[in-house]
């Protein structure tokens, strides 16, 4: 069986947090980077994130905190990162460590803006990481859920099925249930997808669209869904398991998430700025928009509910009539 050796995490929101929560419980240590010194400082007063799921208590003596990114990178085996995808690139920027030889395990529930890569292949193609160290974690699963204790479900991907089913067993509690999966990239690409799909979630809300239209709008935004992953990234695959079709579900239904809240104030009225300034959180799924209409213009794929949210964000047209040219194609 593999080892995975010493745990650390990379990233100090809520999701992060959150996975932190549950690693320590099985390892009673790990690192944890964090960019800012004051937070760590706050952090290690009070037992708990000063900033992010504050309900969630630690005890701090099984955790070691640092700024400084080289430091977690050289000390720990299995580098866990959790940071919003459009800050990925300035963190490692930093790095002077290799990461050939770590095993890489990525939260991110985003894509790197200005490459438009997915995670896996960033960190394979930037940084040499072998494919076989890769994993990714996937949902459906709120933060602020496991901070509570209330039962979640996680994927861990990674073509090499012994290193994704040991690092699964960190995870796994009586309150998180595991599965591992080899399709690493196409867990990526809907999580980045989902993102879109519950702005737009959002934006219906917004605009007082029912029950009813929310339905069809899941039902198409899962069929396009399959249809990028079925160009994007041609495996076989069941697209109504939990890490499609239950992430996307809890995504765009859930008042936790922050990519519908985000949505539905756009429905609203507010600006894109205005929204994001309140929200004082990032809608990875506003930089998603743009990456995946970027990558579309590639593949060609028919993705009319991406190209309604890219229009209301990037193009200026209001969401009622954009959405209103959305509802008259679904069927």
């Amino acid at each position: 069986m593999f080892d995975v050796g010493k745990i650390a995490i990379i990233g100090g929101g809520s999701w992060a947090t959150a996975i932190a929560k549950i690693v320590v419980a099985h390892t009673h240590h790990i690192g944890w980077y964090m960019r800012r010194d004051d937070r760590i400082e706050d952090f290690i007063r009070l037992g708990h994130n000063p900033a992010y799921l504050t309900s969630a208590q630690f005890n701090v003596d099984e955790i070691f905190f640092s700024s400084d990114i080289n430091k977690i990178a050289k000390s720990y085996d299995t580098l866990v990162f959790v940071t919003p995808s459009p800050y990925l690139k300035s963190h490692l920027k930093k790095l002077k460590t290799g990461l050939t030889n770590k095993f890489i395990v990525t939260a991110i529930k985003g894509i790197v803006p200005e490459e438009n890569l997915i995670c896996s292949d960033y960190f394979h193609q930037i940084y040499d990481v072998p494919y076989d160290n890769l994993a990714c974690i996937g949902g459906p699963s709120h933060a602020e859920e496991v901070a509570l204790d209330r039962l979640s479900y996680l994927t861990v991907a990674c073509q090499d099925q012994d290193k994704a089913k040991s690092f699964m067993e960190v995870l796994t509690s009586d309150v998180i249930k595991t599965q591992v999966s080899t399709d690493v990239a196409g867990i990526e690409w809907s999580s980045v997808l989902k993102n879109v799909y519950a702005i737009a979630a959002g934006i219906c809300n917004g605009l007082k669209y029912g029950d009813n239209f929310q339905a069809v709008l899941m039902s198409n935004a899962i069929q396009e869904m399959n249809r990028f992953l079925n160009v994007a990234y041609p495996v076989e695959r069941n697209i109504v398991e939990s890490a499609y079709l239950g992430d996307l579900l809890v995504t765009g239904y859930s008042n936790f998430s922050r990519n519908r809240t985000f949505g539905t104030m756009i429905g609203k009225g507010y600006s894109v700025k205005t929204a994001q300034i309140e929200m004082e959180m990032v809608a990875e799924g506003y930089y998603g928009t743009k990456c995946m209409k970027e990558i579309n213009r590639h593949l060609h794929v028919n993705m009319p509910i991406l190209d309604a949210v890219y229009n209301i964000l990037y193009e200026g047209i209001t969401p009622k009539r954009q959405i209103k040219l959305l509802t008259d194609s679904f069927r």
